[in-house]
């Protein structure tokens, strides 16, 4: 099934629209706030960044084409929350509370006195594993024929539909990295290696070189994509 999400090389979608202003971080003030909403509650350890995604992705496909960016963010948010019982959907209603809130959240809050240690600090992936890469340098790969979650139907995955069945050449090697189609779904971190794999653009794209402006375009053209072990096989 196509998730609406997965949107890359897809026709008809039209151009992305782009600010006037380029020197701008944010075309407007609520999706600061926004932002600044999402790392705050996400910092009381609900969920994790591979369930935020997801929550995003869940959103009904009218909703996720008619909203801009920070809408999805908010509209994920929102559902992130009362699923996991911090509020409830009549408090978003009425923008009052209801019921007090836990109050092992409050010693979670995100204080301003905290956000820039916790931002420096970030959300590092990488995690010690015995498992040994599968792949080497310079070695042809092809990923799996379906860009679908293996374990949990209609979950979470990183591979893009443009790339699934393309046959490609791992150029970089990360370690071992929190597994999001495990992580997502609360089932563990499941770690796996991590590989960049370099793709021609001729290999991807039906037409490459169409588009508003062809000299843009070159057969030496790439697609670099960071891809779980368990996403490739060796080419044949």
């Amino acid at each position: 099934m196509t998730r609406s999400h997965d949107m890359g090389g897809r026709f008809g979608d039209g151009p992305i629209p782009r600010g006037d202003d380029e020197s701008k971080v944010f075309e407007s003030n609520w999706h600061a706030r926004a932002l600044a909403l999402t790392l705050a509650v996400g910092a009381l350890g609900k969920w994790n960044i591979d369930a935020s995604r997801h929550s995003r992705e869940r959103l009904p496909p009218k909703d996720y084409a008619r909203f801009g960016y920070y809408e999805k963010w908010i509209g994920a948010l929102a559902n992130l929350m009362v699923e996991h019982g911090i509020i409830s959907t009549d408090e978003i209603t009425t923008g009052r509370m209801i019921e007090p809130g836990d109050p092992m959240l409050v010693d979670r809050a995100l204080l301003a006195t905290r956000v820039e240690a916790v931002l420096r600090g970030g959300g590092p992936s990488k995690r010690n594993t015995d498992d040994a890469p599968a792949f080497a340098l310079g070695q042809r790969v092809t990923t799996r024929e379906m860009a679908e979650n293996t374990t949990v139907n209609g979950g979470h995955t990183r591979l893009p539909s443009y790339a699934a069945g393309r046959t490609g050449t791992i150029i970089m090697q990360h370690g071992a990295h929190v597994f999001p189609d495990s992580n997502a779904h609360f089932n563990g971190e499941a770690a796996e290696q991590l590989y960049t794999v370099s793709f021609r653009a001729t290999d991807l794209w039906q037409h490459p070189e169409a588009g508003s402006n062809p000299k843009s375009t070159s057969p030496q053209d790439e697609v670099c994509l960071d891809l779980w072990q368990s996403y490739l096989t060796p080419a044949p």
